[in-house]
């Protein structure tokens, strides 16, 4: 568990090694892009630490965490969760790193995330390679 501008700085970093990620800075937060669509918005106060990730698959079971909650504008209805932290809390950072993983998975152009270690796009072909061979084609 972080302190809030720990675990900004580490969120910030681990979003930023995937392929193909840019940082803007709207409104005054954070907001970290994939091919131009965000993925990750942060912002970092002296007292508290915010942020939201799209999470189309964990969505629901990280609602039922005391500091998550749908995230406004909107965006609760394409899967956006919020997670709020103030200063004296302890921040999960490696879940939210899982968290920022599924985020930019659900963003990403499957190019892009085909890219990744372990990524979709290994899966997917192995899928269509099996599909293949079942009916006997190359």
């Amino acid at each position: 568990m972080a302190t809030i501008a720990r675990a900004h700085a580490a969120l910030r970093g681990h979003a930023l090694t995937y392929p193909d990620t840019k940082e803007d800075f709207p409104w005054g937060e954070t907001a970290i892009k994939v091919n131009g669509k965000v993925f990750l918005f942060m912002y970092l106060a002296k007292d508290a630490l915010s942020l939201s990730v799209k999470l189309p698959v964990s969505g629901k079971i990280a609602l039922a965490l005391p500091f998550a909650s749908p995230t406004g504008y909107g965006l609760s209805k394409s899967g956006w969760v919020s997670a709020r932290f103030a200063a004296k809390d302890a921040v999960p950072v490696d879940m939210l790193k899982e968290w920022v993983d599924e985020s930019y998975r659900a963003v990403a152009p499957k190019r892009v995330v085909a890219q990744l270690a372990g990524g979709e796009g290994k899966t997917r072909r192995r899928q269509r390679a099996a599909g293949r061979a079942k009916r006997g084609g190359s």
